[in-house]
């Protein structure tokens, strides 16, 4: 079995009494494109930096490709491209001169180094700032600085921290095609908080919610999941579901809500057949109104949500009130 590129296992770090990352555990194979998210505080950037040997773990270990962070840290960063969520740069110089200068700390031969400039600016899109001092760029033009200086060494595994944080539109598509392009022949480790993103460019998703892992798939493994018909019915409503919950063609039956004589229902049917086009002429024969009926098949917003949201805990009942005391009889 080939050695993954990023392996953590059991890692855990503490900052004090806060529990930032609780024992996670994941793996990514030489080569993938993992989407990495999660909501602020989850975890997702200190396990960024611990990957990257910025901190320290409090218990666990993880590998980068096939060194570990903490004992070998050298040889880990001579193998991983990191683009932090804020860039650090040095105001006073200017675009090109920095990453010569970071060429040469991390060690790209002089042969090599005219050429791997040029590659990298190139893709990513700030040739025509080299002259520029870093200090006037834009958000989203230091963004591509940093993911260009990521790239210098060409690292086997690149962890991206928000890599289109400031960028427009056209810009992220630019990078997010740049970012594509890379799989294959780098692993990725990629945090973003645009969902759309993932799903755009992602092989599989690695969600995380205060400091533990809540899904760990491919993003194919969500697309495959059985869709739901949601249909929305004009018409006595406990008729309507009555109906529904007899017809052959259908596994579940779920009233979602109730405006009136308009009904919501969520449908899961058998053999994930799509069956919109019978129940709908056989709910015309009946005489009510279809207002609504989409095919709604799973995507990684559905996942998301359910693992960041927060499951709604019912309410205790209240305490029963004591009896009242029997009357005192009569003397």
């Amino acid at each position: 079995m080939a050695t993954p590129a990023i392996d953590v296992q059991n890692l855990t770090k503490n900052y004090g009494t806060v529990l930032a990352v609780d024992n996670i555990s994941f793996q990514v194979k030489a080569g993938e494109l993992v989407g990495f998210l999660g909501p602020n505080g989850a975890g997702k950037s200190t396990t960024m930096r611990i990957l990257t040997t910025y901190l320290p773990a409090s218990k666990g270990y993880a590998r980068v490709a096939g060194f570990d962070v903490m004992y070998e840290s050298m040889d880990v960063r001579r193998r991983v491209g990191y683009l932090p969520e804020s860039v650090p740069l040095y105001a006073e110089m200017r675009v090109g001169e920095y990453l010569s200068y970071r060429a040469r700390l991390k060690g790209v031969e002089r042969s090599v180094r005219t050429a791997r400039l040029d590659d990298c600016m190139t893709r990513c899109r700030i040739k025509e700032v080299k002259t520029r001092l870093l200090g006037t760029l834009s958000k989203g033009y230091r963004q591509r600085v940093g993911l260009a200086d990521a790239l210098l060494a060409d690292p086997p595994v690149l962890i991206l921290d928000e890599p289109t944080s400031g960028l427009d539109p056209l810009q992220i598509k630019q990078t997010l095609e740049t970012i594509r392009a890379l799989a294959g022949r780098h692993t990725v480790l990629l945090s973003t908080h645009i969902l759309d993103e993932v799903e755009e460019s992602c092989e599989r998703v690695v969600i995380v919610n205060k400091g533990q892992i809540g899904f760990d798939d491919t993003l194919k493994s969500i697309s495959d999941r059985e869709p739901v018909l949601q249909i929305e019915v004009r018409g006595p409503s406990e008729a309507v579901e009555k109906f529904l919950l007899e017809q052959p063609e259908l596994m579940a039956v779920e009233a979602k809500t109730r405006d009136g004589d308009l009904t919501a229902f969520e449908i899961k049917t058998k053999d994930r057949k799509d069956q919109r086009e019978v129940l709908a002429g056989r709910i015309q024969n009946k005489g009510w109104s279809l207002r609504r009926l989409d095919l709604k098949k799973a995507r990684l917003i559905d996942v998301y949500t359910s693992v960041v949201m927060p499951k709604a805990v019912p309410a205790a009942p209240p305490p029963a009130a004591p009896p009242a005391p029997e009357p005192t009889p009569a003397a």
